[in-house]
């Protein structure tokens, strides 16, 4: 089983911290929400998980492996950290289909994946006419695209109506629940606390609590009480 960890994880920007020797690891076969303020540093960690940024000290590894190391990514690690990155006019199975050819992945994959993500209706659309929750499936449709057994997603419910959240609650607990690793960052405390077996909070780039939900008082007041 694929894990992630992040290992006394500094990075700096001149002399801003962003992130200040933090340390955490999201099991495989579980779902793991990654929490904190805006400016906290979740969105640096997650560019140094795909290395997108390369830390200051420390490591960041899937499978103990730094992602740049990793060989044909895409089968290890799906990511979602925008759901804007489409051309407007090519239609939702010809970028699923050139994204996979650039992985050299099966053309197969096109329509298995628009089915997981519930896009097989609109695979002939033209992207620049979908709506934001829309544009979240296709994102994460291209995160599935080379199966992998690691999905790191960035506000994965932002767009989705009431039944689009309960599908992606849904498809992200079974996804765990098959044995792969999900790292979430979101602010929708609510609906993280029904699916998430893990919980990471920063704050000022610093670890102010990582294990099992709260029980109790609840994941919001655990939230205001390591992050205010």
């Amino acid at each position: 089983m694929t894990s992630i960890r992040v290992d006394h994880v500094r990075k700096t920007f001149g002399k801003v911290v962003a992130v200040d020797d933090l340390s955490f690891e999201a099991p495989a076969g579980a779902v793991t929400a990654f929490l904190g303020p805006n400016g906290a540093g979740k969105t640096t960690t997650l560019r140094m998980l795909l290395g997108l940024v390369t830390p200051t000290a420390g490591e960041a590894t899937v499978g103990g492996v730094p992602y740049r190391e990793l060989d044909h990514p895409l089968r290890h690690v799906g990511a979602v950290l925008e759901s804007s990155g489409f051309h407007p006019g090519m239609t939702a199975a010809a970028h699923l289909d050139a994204l996979r050819t650039a992985a050299g992945l099966g053309a197969e994959r096109v329509g298995e994946v628009l089915d997981q993500v519930e896009l097989t209706e609109a695979a002939g659309r033209r992207t620049g006419g979908f709506s934001l929750g829309m544009r979240q499936r296709l994102a994460l449709a291209t995160a599935l695209l080379g199966e992998p057994a690691v999905l790191i997603l960035d506000e994965p419910a932002n767009g989705l109506d009431p039944l689009g959240i309960r599908w992606l609650r849904g498809f992200l607990r079974a996804y765990a629940q098959d044995g792969n690793t999900v790292l979430i960052s979101t602010h929708v405390l609510s609906e993280v606390e029904r699916i998430t077996d893990h919980v990471v909070i920063v704050s000022a780039g610093r670890l102010r609590w990582s294990g099992p939900p709260a029980t109790g008082s609840g994941l919001e007041d655990l939230y205001l009480e390591v992050a205010g």
